[in-house]
């Protein structure tokens, strides 16, 4: 029975790495999109907001493996990081669409940072195990 239930918490692990993972490839992309729309590559635009649909999917669906991962016993920090990043990508959606580039840019760079934060940290837990 316990080695059934230490199964599915390495199975939970396992499944909040890979969409913590997917969501920091998709999230650094967005930069790169931005910045070629910068220098005139207009149709870069379109990607960056096709990326911005992207990276808040994957954000809502990172809260499920993360939030089942701590209700497995395992830590609690992947779900209130998913979550920061959750509602971080709402404003910054948001704020994108409004044009408000005084805010959509440096909160862009912490969401950035707080991704490969969270990418850097799921890899290590559980090491010791």
């Amino acid at each position: 029975m316990a080695e059934a239930a230490l199964t599915r918490g390495r199975t939970l692990l396992v499944v909040t790495r890979v969409v913590v993972t997917v969501h920091a490839v998709a999230i650094l992309g967005q930069p790169v999109f931005a910045g070629r729309y910068l220098i005139g590559d207009y149709g870069m635009l379109a990607m960056h907001e096709l990326g911005a649909n992207i990276v808040s999917t994957v954000a809502l669906v990172q809260l499920v493996p993360a939030a089942l991962y701590w209700w497995r016993g395992g830590v609690q920090w992947p779900f209130w990081a998913s979550l920061l990043l959750a509602g971080g990508e709402t404003a910054q959606y948001f704020a994108g669409q409004a044009g408000a580039l005084d805010l959509h840019i440096p909160l862009g760079v912490a969401l950035v940072a707080i991704a490969l934060g969270t990418l850097f940290g799921i890899w290590r837990t559980g090491a010791r195990r």
